[in-house]
């Protein structure tokens, strides 16, 4: 039996992958997860931005809402919201955006939005775009985190609320968008990252014990490789302690 969860793996990696950030624009979820562990390990000064205007955040456990009053009580300064959008986010003063996604699609486009079920039944709603599209258009980079599935991983988005890649290389440029997009995606399963040439997002890592063909059966398009894949490495002992303590006070708030 492993010593760490798929969840946990997955936390743990995106957490890392912040470890050169010095500003990040937080969603909650998995990337508010991500980046408040990323503070308590790989990168001690990340500052954490939330969309309510939370700007340094340092929150004692993971926030059940942008409106968290612990991301306020803990900030470094609150803003107003049209002030983080306009000066901050918009200006392109963010270092990376955090998100995760209800779909995603092979160039990293995301839906959080709606969901097609089918003949003759309604829409599935979605919490909606939030602050995503803003992210996603001017970040300097976009950082995504999400279970890999099927359902999660689509050849076509249902609805597309957040522009990764558009359609490919180019489309950024062509709608004025500021940032570099998604520059990697990271799963329960592994790491994917747009290739140079086409901007899809092909296989870079597996974790510990996955196999490409795993991958490819929870992707819902052709799933292409890169020519060399590497493995991550497995979550230390500092690192799943600092996650779990961080669940723990999650769970005790929410009694």
């Amino acid at each position: 039996m492993s010593e760490w969860t798929n969840d946990e793996l997955m936390t743990v990696n995106a957490a890392r992958a912040l470890s050169t950030a010095r500003t990040c624009f937080v969603g909650i979820g998995l990337p508010s997860a991500a980046a408040n562990l990323a503070r308590r390990t790989v990168r001690p000064d990340l500052v954490l931005i939330y969309e309510s205007g939370a700007l340094g955040a340092k929150p004692t456990r993971l926030p059940l809402s942008i409106g968290d009053g612990e991301l306020a009580e803990t900030a470094d300064a609150v803003v107003s919201v049209p002030e983080m959008f306009n000066y901050w986010l918009q200006a392109g003063r963010i270092d990376v955006g955090f998100l995760g996604a209800a779909q995603l699609d092979r160039y990293a486009n995301i839906n959080t939005t709606v969901i097609d079920r089918g003949p003759g039944r309604p829409e599935g709603r979605l919490p909606g775009a939030g602050g995503a599209p803003e992210i996603a258009a001017n970040c300097r980079e976009v950082l995504m985190v999400l279970r890999h599935s099927t359902r999660g991983f689509v050849d076509r988005l249902d609805f597309v609320t957040s522009v990764g890649h558009g359609a490919g290389p180019g489309d950024r440029e062509r709608l004025g968008l500021r940032g570099r997009g998604p520059t990697a995606v990271i799963t329960d399963l592994g790491i994917l990252r747009p290739d140079p040439d086409t901007a899809e997002l092909v296989l870079t890592d597996l974790h510990p014990g996955v196999t490409v063909e795993q991958v490819r059966a929870a992707t819902g398009w052709p799933l292409k490789t890169a020519a060399t894949i590497g493995t991550t490495a497995p979550p230390t002992g500092a690192e799943l302690d600092a996650l779990r303590a961080l669940k723990a006070a999650e769970a005790q708030t929410s009694i």
